[in-house]
């Protein structure tokens, strides 16, 4: 099997109240693990402004995870969260995999293979 890490970021729109900013974080990591990713790490950044101006905000909830995988992407999380009317923006990449490995999240796993 091969194993991948990805680094997911979201923003989450500022009219969401605090109190349910780990609601949406829930939902965002249910959809990851559904998928079949482990969640090694989670960082919420907490609320910042933008640098310009995102659909009419011009600040929100910024999280950051580290996710480890075997399947190639997260098609199915990306697709919900770009239906989501509550995360203003996302970015999912994969990490290399000598950043994943010096982060400690790929260990002796078996590297990947490009494409």
């Amino acid at each position: 099997m091969i194993t991948r890490v990805y680094e997911l970021m979201i923003i989450i729109d500022s009219d969401v109240a605090d109190t349910d900013v780990m609601k949406v974080m829930q939902r965002v990591e249910g959809l990851v693990t559904d998928e079949g990713g482990r969640l090694a790490s989670t960082n919420n950044w907490g609320r910042r402004k933008f640098a310009y101006e995102i659909k009419h905000k011009t600040e929100g909830t910024y999280v950051v995870w580290e996710i480890v995988t075997e399947s190639a992407g997260l098609p199915n999380t990306e697709r919900q969260l770009r239906l989501a009317d509550d995360i203003v923006r996302h970015k999912l990449f994969r990490l290399p995999e000598k950043e994943a490995t010096k982060r400690g999240l790929l260990g002796d796993a078996a590297p990947a293979q490009a494409g």
